[in-house]
């Protein structure tokens, strides 16, 4: 076999399978269309036959993929979480050598840009009646078990001698401090971010205090 002949094999062997692609595509529209709802009204006046229509397909198909409206809400949420949790994690690992400057800055950034996108305004704005809120407060449940994995993984991937226990205790906080802060600020996200460095900080330097060989 000629290497070109290698290189398309291998190609065609890391294509993403027809079923995957076509679910993952389809997925990405019932997304963009709820958001796109969510720019004009609150989510509790968006049904599932609104975001079925906007996004061109059936209520079945919607039901099919998502089960119900809750499972839609919090997997929509969770997607646009995704949007920009890459870049906190890329501010985590600019700071090997300072755990605590890694916490401040991972979490300022993420104040910042939830605070900047647009549907976390919306979130913040929810006064309890948008139906927004309970996704990542009395619902948030598998927000906040995707996020700390997330993190987690992460801050061993920065600091992998640290115990896992005491990962997953700092990244769940964090997580949860997150998500309160951000559903009610109090002061800017550089301030806050200082601030729960600083309440962290014995915790974290006796947790990833050893700098990664």
């Amino acid at each position: 076999m000629t290497a070109a002949a290698a290189t398309m094999r291998g190609m065609a062997g890391a294509r993403t399978p027809y079923p995957q692609a076509a679910r993952e595509l389809l997925r990405e529209t019932l997304f963009g269309a709820a958001r796109d709802e969510l720019e004009r009204r609150a989510w509790s006046e968006i049904t599932m036959s609104d975001i079925a229509a906007a996004a061109g397909v059936s209520r079945q198909t919607l039901y099919k993929e998502f089960g119900n409206r809750n499972e839609f809400g919090l997997a929509f949420v969770i997607h646009e979480g995704e949007r920009f949790l890459d870049d906190v994690e890329a501010a985590v690992l600019r700071h090997r050598d300072d755990p605590r400057a890694a916490v401040g800055a991972a979490l300022e950034l993420f104040l910042r840009t939830a605070g900047e996108d647009p549907l976390i305004r919306i979130l913040l704005s929810d006064d309890g009646t948008g139906g927004m809120l309970p996704f990542v407060t009395t619902q948030g449940m598998p927000v906040v078990q995707w996020a700390t994995a997330r993190l987690a993984t992460t801050i061993e991937e920065g600091w992998p001698e640290a115990p896992k226990a005491d990962v997953l205790l700092l990244s769940e906080s964090l997580v949860r401090l997150a998500i309160s802060y951000i559903t009610a600020p109090s002061e800017s996200p550089e301030a806050t971010a200082a601030a729960v460095a600083d309440l962290l900080g014995p915790f974290i330097d006796r947790a990833l205090g050893a700098t990664p060989s």
